[in-house]
């Protein structure tokens, strides 16, 4: 078949293929076997079949791309009718280049993948490419970045062109197949800007123990040393605050409490119950919950706004947190003192009354 053909044609669609298989990181036979499949599903598409008695397959000359269709009986596999159109070159030739188009988009999508595979839980810079219902495509370089609902932050309104710093979550299966998750609202996306801000974080001379946040409003951020002589909250400021404040342009002006973590847990509880202070407190470990007493002009402070403050230090710390104000305090011992002078009351009157019944 193909040695009848001239030489001219014998090298071309050999010399084609290789060449773009090369380039795109692609083999040569998996190419053909592609184009096999896609042919019978073309022929099956635009000529009468008969499927219950015949099964089709399809055959492409490696060396000159000569297209060939066959049908055969189960019961006879190696008697093959050759059934090949007369026009059949024409299809044979779209079919290949859709072919090949398709599996030079997937080889690429898989190399994506398989490079942001090694860049999960990293920072990238990216930019909103277009919207999709819910969702936000993202430019990040060599791929686009999905980022969900549920990944955008709350205190952000994005726009086509805007210039993000997204934080690389995870690679997940889809509907569309596998995409890459980018995020904003993920807390490890605070961690990394100050890993990249603050060298003592990316040293390992200062750690992040604990990161609670409420993407777009507030987030709260327990540090520690491993050095002596590091001021691990200190380090996370920077002087004059130009580090933090860094990691606050980053995040669109959400607020960052930077606290100093701690063993001691009620140490641990009142630095992040900040800017509160002058907090009394009472612990129960087994139960992990804390009694807060503050003071009257503290205890907006402490609870925060709709409740805020107060949450985040549960989270942060891992300890239920109930909040009371000094007015509460006074009303309990009020009462305890009620309850004792009622029971010396009621034991004087019946101690009197026993005397009178002597008498």
């Amino acid at each position: 078949m193909a040695a009848n053909l001239p030489k001219s044609a014998r090298t071309e669609f050999t010399s084609a293929l290789n060449q773009i298989c090369s380039e795109r990181g692609i083999k040569a036979q998996d190419v053909i076997d592609s184009i096999e499949t896609a042919l019978v599903a073309a022929y099956k598409k635009d000529y009468p079949v008969d499927e219950e008695k015949y099964q089709y397959l399809a055959s492409v000359d490696n060396i000159t791309g000569e297209a060939k269709l066959y049908q055969f009986t189960e019961d006879k596999p190696d008697k093959k009718e050759d059934i090949t159109p007369s026009n059949f070159g024409r299809i044979a030739a779209q079919t290949a280049k859709q072919v090949i188009l398709q599996q030079i988009r997937e080889t690429e999508k898989s190399a994506i993948i398989k490079e942001y595979k090694d860049k999960i839980e990293t920072l990238v810079n990216g930019m909103v490419l277009r919207f999709d219902g819910k969702f936000i495509i993202c430019d990040i370089g060599r791929g686009q970045g999905l980022m969900p609902l549920e990944e955008q932050s709350g205190g952000e309104r994005y726009r086509l062109n805007q210039r993000l710093t997204l934080f690389i979550k995870d690679i997940r299966e889809t509907i569309k197949g596998e995409q890459i998750i980018v995020s904003r609202a993920d807390p490890q996306l605070v961690s990394k800007l100050f890993e990249r801000e603050v060298p003592e974080v990316s040293s390992g001379a200062v750690v992040i123990k604990n990161i609670a946040r409420e993407p777009g409003n507030r987030t709260k951020i327990a540090v520690d040393s491993t050095q002596a002589g590091v001021d691990p909250v200190g380090s996370c400021v920077g002087q004059k605050g130009v580090r933090v404040q860094a990691v606050i342009n980053e995040l669109g002006g959400e607020k960052i409490d930077i606290i100093e973590y701690s063993d001691n847990i009620k140490k641990f509880i009142i630095a992040a119950l900040q800017p509160a202070e002058n907090i009394e407190l009472k612990i129960d470990e087994k139960k992990k919950q804390a009694t807060v007493t503050v003071p009257e002009d503290q205890l907006s402070l402490a609870i925060g706004k709709e409740g805020q403050n107060a949450r985040l230090a549960a989270k942060l710390t891992g300890y239920k947190i109930d909040i009371q104000g000094p007015t509460a305090k006074t009303k309990k011992k009020s009462k305890k003192t009620k309850t004792k002078t009622k029971k010396a009351t009621t034991a004087k009157t019946t101690k009197k009354k026993l005397v009178n019944d002597k008498k």
